[in-house]
């Protein structure tokens, strides 16, 4: 069953985020499972939902790819992440692609 995960990570700045983005370019080589995924900061905290096709897809991505990066970046802490079924998405028409 395809969830929504949403995170808010106290701490961690946009230039931490670049950082374990271009470290695991996972823009480039998809992880399997991933759907969509939105980041945004505000108040000193990121923010990210990410749909996926299940937790367990979201839970391997993290320990195979981001946990190495996210280490090597210097984000401290733990995020708040919740894992919630999917009820329904929508993409506007003509939206495709990596956006900033």
């Amino acid at each position: 069953m395809a969830v929504m995960m949403t995170m808010r990570w106290v701490g961690a700045t946009p230039e931490q985020y670049d950082v374990v983005r271009e470290a695991v370019r996972w823009e480039q080589d998809v992880p399997p499972g991933a759907v969509l995924h939105a980041a945004s900061f505000e108040g000193g905290a990121m923010y990210v939902t990410d749909v996926w096709d299940s937790q367990a897809d979201f839970e391997r991505f993290f320990a195979d790819r981001l946990a190495a990066a996210i280490q090597k970046a210097g984000i401290e802490g733990e995020p708040e992440t919740t894992f919630r079924p999917l009820h329904r998405r929508f993409v506007a028409p003509g939206v495709t692609g990596a956006a900033s």
